[in-house]
């Protein structure tokens, strides 16, 4: 069983990091990027690869010419006597270069000899005067071919010539070989490929450092624009007066470039983004202003219409009992209708930041006084509280947030059959600073296709139960808006059976400026 060297997973840490930075979608960066240094790369080597062939090609015809020539001297001094072994006269190997190797095959005699640095030949081994006989003769405008010599010799460039002869009075052939080595060729072309591999490993370097400043300046606007729709897309755009001053900048909205038509455009669309946020803002300001203020006129004449209800009926003793019934029925929905306009007047408030005193509060009295209330008003429920030993105080409005604690066990007595047991929980969460406050119930819990708009205005999870039981399908709402106020959050979970409304309070907030709507931050997500 092998085992895995420590050293070897270090050193391919880095290179497992590097790869995993190039997993993933190609970007447009990336490809830019690649195109170049691919574009570079294959045009050094396409421009080494027609060099090099080149150059041996043009130094392989000079070496071939001098072979060439060296095989017309060698024919032109090649003695073949009637009797004897073939040679040279006395004056062989002159004018050849040194290195030259000259076989000269007679019938069955053969004599090799290498011209040394002296001018004079030296004789041949018979293996390679064996290879350099093998060499099919062309004649000196033939075509010379390479001859791998082996050993310290080398590779030679060959040409061969066949010559009519006489040997021991007999006519025969006369194959003669010459070759030069190939050195003069390889050597050169050998340093060019080197010299252009390093021409090239520089050029990819210099190319990489080029595309990725080219590609940077590039896709510099497009960046910038990303940022800007990135801002743009973290301001709360659905809710309150919204500011959109985020703009791509002048430099990168040239109309004469693509980019510079996409930032254009994008400014455009901004642009108009604004001015429909703007009147949108303007005309809920509009809805808010003629809800607080038929709100704030209704109360009056309301309170009338109770008032003359209630005291036609108490002093209605003589009156017909259909009449007493429809004055305390008039009487009743005026009550209900008051209720209604008064929440309404609350979330206009709320709306625009006001209604709201800021002070040290204990929490723990405020959810144990809500508990008892509702206790004492619903007797066919089971409510069961409990608080931390240490009382928890925050800042916030004491009205409000019994009303919190209110409208929520409210909504527990109007949706649960009687039987139904609550139960209210208050806690310290130390970490996120802040109080909790949970109420449960094992009542039929609620309809997964309701939980996304719970907390929207009159929104009701059964319509025919809750007008039955008076609901106006603003407590919610009202609970939502106050908790928000206080820089809070509130959330809602159902399962079978049962429904759990959490709300988190900071143990300290910070007062909204004076007169400033109230940032509600985006819908909870709820899970059933």
């Amino acid at each position: 069983m092998s085992r895995l060297d420590p050293a070897s997973v270090v050193r391919a840490a880095p290179l497992r990091r590097w790869l995993s930075t190039w997993r993933g979608p190609m970007t447009l960066r990336r490809r830019l990027v690649l195109s170049i240094v691919a574009l570079a790369v294959g045009l050094s080597v396409l421009i080494g690869l027609v060099s090099v062939l080149v150059v041996n090609s043009i130094l392989l015809a000079q070496l071939d010419g001098q072979v060439d020539s060296s095989l017309q001297r060698a024919e032109a001094q090649l003695t073949v006597p009637s009797s004897g072994s073939a040679g040279f006269g006395s004056d062989g190997g002159r004018g050849q270069s040194p290195a030259t190797i000259t076989v000269i095959t007679a019938g069955t005699e053969q004599y090799g000899a290498r011209v040394g640095d002296d001018g004079r030949f030296t004789d041949l081994s018979t293996a390679i005067a064996d290879k350099l006989a093998g060499v099919k003769a062309t004649g000196t405008g033939g075509k010379a071919v390479t001859v791998n010599l082996g050993g310290s010799t080398g590779s030679y460039r060959v040409k061969a010539v066949a010559l009519a002869g006489a040997l021991n009075g007999q006519a025969v052939t006369v194959h003669l070989a010459v070759g030069l080595p190939t050195a003069p060729v390889t050597g050169p072309v050998t340093k060019l490929v080197v010299i252009i591999a390093i021409i090239a490993a520089a050029a990819l370097a210099a190319s990489i450092a080029f595309a990725l400043l080219t590609v940077r300046y590039a896709l510099g606007p497009l960046q910038r624009m990303a940022e800007t729709a990135s801002r743009v897309a973290e301001m709360p755009l659905d809710r309150g007066d919204v500011a959109l001053d985020a703009r791509v900048p002048e430099e990168d909205t040239d109309s004469r470039t693509e980019v510079g038509r996409v930032g254009f455009a994008m400014n455009r669309m901004l642009g108009h983004v604004s001015h429909a946020l703007t009147s949108r803002q303007q005309s809920e300001n509009k809805v808010r202003q003629f809800v607080a203020d038929a709100s704030h006129e209704l109360r009056t004449p309301l309170a009338s219409v109770r008032g003359y209800a209630e005291l036609t009926r108490r002093m209605g003793k003589d009156l017909p009992e259909d009449v007493v019934y429809a004055m305390g029925r008039i009487e009743s929905e005026s009550i209900r209708m008051t209720s209604l306009v008064e929440e309404l007047l609350l979330l206009a408030r709320l709306d625009e930041g006001t209604d709201l005193v800021l002070k040290d509060v204990d929490l723990t009295r405020i959810v144990l006084d809500a508990v008892h209330d509702t206790h004492v008003a619903q007797t066919g429920r089971r409510f069961e509280v409990s608080v931390p030993e240490e009382p928890i105080s925050v800042q916030g409005d004491a009205m409000r947030l019994h009303q919190i604690i209110a409208n929520l066990l409210n909504n527990a007595r109007t949706h649960t059959p009687e039987g139904t047991e609550v139960w209210v929980t208050l806690s310290r969460d130390d970490e996120a600073k802040e109080a909790v406050v949970t109420v449960a119930d094992n009542g039929p819990g609620i309809d997964p296709a309701v939980l996304p708009v719970l907390f929207e205005r009159f929104a009701r999870a059964d319509s025919s139960r809750s007008r039955k039981a008076g609901s106006t399908g603003l407590g919610l709402a009202i609970v939502q808006a106050v908790v928000h106020s206080h820089r809070g959050t509130v959330e809602v979970s159902s399962n079978e059976p049962g429904a759990v409304f959490t709300v988190r309070l900071p143990l300290e907030v910070a007062p909204a400026p004076e007169g400033a709507p109230v940032d509600l931050p985006a819908p909870v997500e709820t899970r059933s």
